[in-house]
């Protein structure tokens, strides 16, 4: 990669969007223990070198969001000696294997009718409402996961935005981490050097032309508004973070505790 990535990363040239979510502040004064959470894109093309970087975090768990498409697209992940794979799948960000075959190789006036105006966003938007709503289960098999013995872990999808971004943030949420830390960690993903690259069928100049960016860019970028209509969705179905995680995710103050523990310095 010719990106210069900082000091405190890793220099992977296969795996995008990796990061250590140590160090982020709780409401409560504590911070996130570094080398404990990780949140990455798809592990499935990582080098030799990177599947050796991945080996030496020690990692227990690899908690993988992806569905049966994206590996499809995509391939497994790398394995990785020692560690469990767990693969949860979430609802795609954009509604599956259809809808992103017509991102991959749809004309301008299929993109335009899906995506032009604000449908791209009002559509992530929608599918962030969703996941929170019907991935309880899923969520609440992470958190429970982790108050038990699956720490170091490791989430992903395939951009590491989106479902890991959620699955990340409900972690964080469990932790008691100040909100707008919790944003201002999902929006790194938008760094050049992290975004999940965006393939066309194409290889012509109008395959990726600027209008033709333009609509994808919604189901690309990480937006506070995305993130801002899941918090929003846990206040209008459950009243709080307390309740959602209790009546919700079953996650008890005993395990928040636990957790804590386990991911908090």
């Amino acid at each position: 990669m010719t990106q210069q990535i900082p000091s405190t990363e890793p220099e992977l040239s296969g795996v995008r969007n990796f990061r250590d979510v140590g160090g982020l502040p709780t409401v409560d004064g504590r911070r996130v223990r570094h080398g404990v959470l990780f949140r990455s894109g798809h592990l499935a093309h990582a080098t030799e070198e990177d599947a050796a970087f991945l080996a030496s975090l020690g990692l227990h768990t690899v908690f993988d969001f992806r569905n049966a498409s994206d590996q499809k697209l995509e391939g497994p992940d790398v394995e990785l000696p020692g560690v469990r794979n767990v693969n949860l799948p979430l609802s795609d960000p954009a509604d599956g294997s259809e809808f992103w075959k017509m991102v991959r190789d749809g004309e301008m006036e299929q993109l335009r009718d899906i995506l032009g105006g604000d449908k791209g966003a009002n559509r992530m938007i929608a599918s962030y409402r969703t996941i929170v709503t019907q991935r309880t289960a899923e969520h609440s098999q992470v958190l429970h996961a982790l108050a038990e013995d699956s720490v170091p872990a490791l989430m992903h999808c395939a951009a590491g935005k989106d479902r890991a971004g959620l699955s990340i943030a409900v972690t964080l949420l469990a932790l008691g981490v100040e909100r707008e830390a919790i944003v201002a960690d999902y929006l790194e993903s938008n760094a050049k050097h992290r975004r999940y690259k965006v393939r066309r069928s194409g290889s012509s100049a109008a395959a990726y032309s600027p209008e033709v960016m333009e609509l994808l860019s919604p189901l690309f970028d990480a937006r506070a508004e995305y993130l801002t209509a899941a918090f929003e969705t846990v206040e209008e179905t459950w009243g709080g973070v307390d309740a959602y995680l209790e009546q919700g995710l079953g996650i008890t103050p005993e395990i928040r505790e636990r957790l804590r523990e386990r991911l908090l310095d």
